[in-house]
């Protein structure tokens, strides 16, 4: 059996791949087609004009997808392991809730684009990544609270520091892009796609793509920490039958009817 066939390790090893994967189709794309600088464009950027954007928006939707996935597996394996630990089971529930809203996020990047309706777009971007870091804080802490016993010390330290990763990313993308739309270096600059190494604010343009790049994937990052806890869970779908037809009729129901029809456990 591969490593990644162990238990769930397949959710995370796909999210990251996958998302991956549509940044880098998708820049592709644009750099052979013209439609942005090879130097660091905006992630946004290679997915604003048609064909990258047909394929940036379906593959960050599919995106969206397997991290909602990867995240309720996750949850479900805290409480799992923390039955009866009131606060790790309080700091679960936040952490997926703060998850869900981050892959809501991804959707709204996915399907409004930064040229076409920048704020909701920022919106999405703020929910994705704003969101997306303090669940990733939400789930250091858990590893924290569950060490030694379910964790190493090194899983947290690392997902510590992927964390400080994702945090000086985003405090550097947002001190380069309110230099950079402050109004000094010109305007409408939301729809520049093309930028020349002698033009002002061209530095504070760089700093801010090189930051954005850095934010994602450090953000992808963290799920591949994800992997050996997830080579040693698995879930199940228990099937119960009520009766012998499909037929909502009282003969068709067996004397030891079960209350669940389907249920997930681990």
């Amino acid at each position: 059996m591969w490593w990644f066939q162990q238990g769930l390790s397949v959710l995370p090893v796909a999210l990251v791949v996958w998302s991956a994967a549509s940044f880098v189709f998708s820049y592709i794309t644009a750099i052979v087609l013209h439609h942005v600088d090879p130097l660091v464009p905006y992630i946004s950027d290679t997915g604003t004009i048609p064909p990258e954007r047909c394929l940036f928006g379906i593959m960050l939707n599919i995106s969206a997808f397997l991290g909602m996935a990867t995240m309720y597996v996750r949850y479900k394996q805290v409480y799992a392991l923390n039955p009866d630990k009131f606060r790790i089971v309080k700091l679960n529930k936040i952490g997926l809730t703060l998850g869900l809203m981050s892959c809501f996020g991804l959707c709204i990047i996915a399907n409004f684009q930064k040229s076409i309706l920048y704020y909701i777009h920022v919106v999405g971007a703020c929910l994705t990544f704003g969101v997306g870091a303090v669940y990733m804080l939400v789930q250091t802490v858990l590893s924290y609270l569950m060490q030694p016993e379910v964790h190493s010390k090194d899983i947290f330290w690392i997902r510590l520091t992927v964390l400080l990763w994702c945090c000086s990313s985003i405090v550097s993308m947002f001190v380069s892009s309110v230099v950079l739309y402050s109004g000094l270096y010109g305007t409408n600059l939301v729809q520049k796609l093309h930028w020349d190494p002698q033009e002002k604010g061209y530095t504070a343009h760089i700093i801010s793509t090189v930051s954005e790049w850095s934010l994602a994937f450090s953000f992808l990052s963290f799920f591949l920490t994800y992997i050996r806890d997830f080579q040693k869970i698995s879930l199940r779908a228990v099937v119960s039958v009520h009766g012998q037809t499909l037929y909502n009729t009282p003969q068709s129901f067996v004397s030891d009817e079960q209350t669940l029809l389907v249920a997930g456990s681990i």
